[in-house]
């Protein structure tokens, strides 16, 4: 996927917003006003997505292209390379879980809102 495909993919999502809140390099997508995958401008071949803390260690030992969160907490996000064997499937689960669990994490009235 290049950043077109993962910008097309994440802004038909409900709710979701884009900005440029950390400059102009840094591409980030939101729901509800929190981060769910962050992309540079620049180099596009790698994006960070939230992932559960245990699903990101097995993530991290099945592919290597999944990293800890470069400039992230560690535990809770992964750098994902778009070059590599993962498939466009693979990169889009982990996109769709990144955005779940942001937006499980929303208050209630605002999830409400955003479905």
């Amino acid at each position: 996927m290049n950043i077109e495909e993962i910008r097309d993919y994440c802004l038909v999502k409900p709710g979701v917003t884009e900005g440029l809140p950390f400059g102009e390099d840094t591409l980030v997508f939101k729901v509800g006003g929190k981060l769910f995958l962050l992309i540079s401008i620049a180099d596009s071949t790698h994006f960070n997505v939230k992932c559960d803390p245990e699903q990101a260690i097995e993530l991290r030992e099945q592919h290597p292209e999944v990293q800890p969160g470069y400039h992230m907490n560690k535990k809770h996000w992964n750098t994902v390379s778009t070059e590599g064997n993962l498939t466009r499937g693979q990169l889009c689960q982990m996109i769709d879980h990144s955005y779940g669990l942001v937006l499980k994490s929303l208050p209630k009235n605002l999830r409400e809102n955003i479905a």
